[in-house]
Order: structure tokens, then sequence, then C-alpha cells
């Protein structure tokens, strides 16, 4: 009897997603790569009429399906793999947004002089807007405050 060919962690993540999306009810394509270059596996998701379900508020329920498939995996493959999960080009969208905002952020500080906070970021979002301002050499940006209420603040760098 021949051995059982190992599956990829790619073609597990793809199966696992393909499940998790029957037992949502959601009918949807998943594609499923590895990016190499940031370690982590990308699973994009399509889906002809049900894309705003899949992003949910705020992409909460990407977030969410994106979670529970790092769980899932873990549990498979007994290591934790970087998953990201993409509905349609909403990341790229959310990322344009969120440069705008720093960019807009940063022209009233210049304009005011004065610090000015940016509430209701996710980690991940707070990353993008340090990034999208680190070059810029008259300001500076840091997170404050904990948890739940963490938020950024940028503001002009002190001479």
């Amino acid at each position: 009897m021949p051995a059982k060919k190992k599956e990829t962690n790619t073609e597990v993540a793809q199966k696992l997603s393909e499940e998790l999306l029957i037992l949502m009810g959601v009918d949807a394509k998943i594609d499923v790569s590895e990016d190499k270059e940031n370690q982590a596996l990308v699973i994009n998701i399509s889906s002809d009429n049900e894309t705003g379900l899949l992003i949910g508020r705020h992409g909460q329920t990407l977030l969410s399906f994106q979670a529970a498939i790092g769980m899932m995996l873990k549990q498979k493959l007994g290591e934790w793999i970087r998953v990201v999960v993409n509905v349609g080009d909403w990341r790229q969208k959310e990322e344009e947004h969120l440069k705008d905002l720093a960019e807009s952020t940063a022209e009233r500080v210049r304009t005011t002089g004065e610090p000015q906070p940016i509430y209701n970021l996710t980690p991940s979002q707070r990353r993008i807007v340090h990034l999208t301002l680190s070059e810029e050499p008259d300001l500076s940006t840091e997170s404050e405050g904990e948890g739940e209420e963490r938020y950024l603040v940028v503001k002009k760098k002190e001479k």
C-alpha cells in the first residue's frame, strides 16, 4: 500500500476554508497562495453576491474568519501559521482609506500645530498609519493607551 502524500499547508488551508464557508452557508470561490516575503498564507475569497456578508461591518466577519482559520490550521498542523484573508479587494481599499486618513491628519497637525489623536483603529490599522507617516521628517506617531482604549497620536517632532 503506497504511503499517503502529505498535504501542503496551502492545501490544508484551502480545505478548511471551503468547509467553513459551507458551514456559513456561503457560496464563494477560494484561492490560497503562499506569500513567502511575509511568511503567510493568503486566502482570497470571491463571491458574486455574498461579498458584503463576508466582509461584515468594518471587516469584522473577515477578521473573524481569518482568526478561525488560523486556529483551525494550528490544530491541524500543530504550529501557528500567519493567515491573511481578503474578500474582493477590501484590504486594498482599507489600506487606501487609512493612507488618506494619515495624510489628512498630518495636514491638520501642520496647520494647527496641535497633536491629533486617531481612535478606533485595530493594531494592523495603526501600523499602516505609522508606516505611512514614518517618512515625514517633521512628524512623529505613537500609540497611547492600553488594550481596547489604545489609540494613535500624530504630532510635530520636537526640535
